[in-house]
């Protein structure tokens, strides 16, 4: 793995033998930032770690960036979220399992993924935690990185942000309280109420298997974070965009085999998991339609939580995403 400090310089050095272009009057984010590229490593030519020393955050963030084949000119980005766990110290899950590299090999889009944000919810948090330091991520996400990515990758200034499970609440949360930052949004067996006790609980579980504390997160119960976060309630701010939303029905399916690491725990708990997804789902669904807004919605009649049925989601949500992101023709 090559090390490579001085991020103009490689810009300039016209690195890996390709050709980087900076390009500022194409992008879209012109919102200021004190954040900077402070060191990139290369996994392949089109594979970055990209570490940002991000004000929001107090410390270096890690943010991988699989490049388009064509850099000579602007491109969209899509922004990974991660589910509540994530399998590799380092790396997002959607390139330790999610096939996202052999996925966008052939996209003509620049992919963001942030590493480090398992139990997090991608969140502001209001205090510092013990065990993950500051969480700033919404500032780090909306604020921070669209317009320094776009000026060290040549982005054009038209987002979407797609996630699994914790990742899929994250992703349309992120994408009401942005306003028009994200154009696009997927969300994969997600649950999508925090207002109500049992939405609180789920949360609360997610953020203490990572070893969090919640109220460091949103407060005690009745702190008006936890409603702010609600994205069922919210769901009006999603007018306009393009959204994608999927879950399976908990039944074990074509993934589910006798080779399957873990097989009864993924057949039983994670199919009472998707189970209750898809209900989230449906909830989530009813109160779009109610408010007239158009989304794409897929139940499968098979599927568990589990990595592999994202990764067909995320094949089934490409169109839907691509459509917005992609100029009229």
């Amino acid at each position: 793995m090559h090390i490579v400090t001085g991020w103009r310089r490689l810009v300039a050095a016209a690195a890996f033998g390709a050709t980087w272009v900076v390009a500022p009057a194409a992008l879209g984010h012109s919102e200021p930032s004190e954040a900077r590229i402070a060191r990139v490593q290369t996994v392949t030519d089109r594979w970055l770690q990209v570490y940002v020393d991000s004000p929001a955050m107090g410390r270096e963030v890690q943010a991988d960036v699989l490049l388009p084949a064509d850099r000579t000119r602007p491109h969209p980005m899509v922004y990974l979220l991660e589910g509540g766990d994530n399998l590799r110290s380092g790396e997002n899950d959607w390139t330790a399992q999610g096939g996202a590299v052999e996925f966008f090999a052939d996209k003509d889009v620049t992919v963001v993924l942030p590493i480090g944000g398992a139990g997090s919810f991608y969140t502001d948090w209001h205090n510092d935690d013990p065990v993950h330091g500051r969480q700033k991520w919404e500032t780090l996400l909306t604020r921070e990185l669209p317009a320094l990515l776009d000026s060290a990758f040549n982005g054009s200034g038209v987002d979407a942000i797609a996630g699994p499970s914790m990742g899929a609440h994250a992703a349309l949360a992120l994408a009401e309280r942005s306003g028009p930052l994200y154009r696009a949004v997927a969300a994969f067996s997600g649950c999508y109420q925090t207002g109500d006790q049992l939405g609180q609980a789920a949360t609360r579980f997610i953020v203490s298997s990572k070893r969090g504390d919640a109220e460091d997160m949103w407060g005690p119960s009745d702190d008006a974070d936890w409603a702010a976060h609600d994205v069922v309630a919210h769901a009006a701010a999603l007018r306009g965009k393009a959204v994608y939303l999927s879950a399976g029905s908990g039944l074990s399916g074509p993934h589910e085999t006798l080779d399957t690491p873990n097989l009864p725990d993924v057949a039983i708990n994670g199919g009472l998991l998707e189970a209750v997804t898809a209900q989230c789902t449906r909830t989530l669904q009813a109160r779009l339609q109610e408010a007239g807004i158009a989304a794409t919605y897929d139940y499968t009649p098979q599927g568990t939580h589990s990595w592999p049925y994202w990764v067909d989601q995320l094949g089934a949500s490409w169109p839907t995403l691509w459509r917005a992101l992609s100029p009229p023709r």
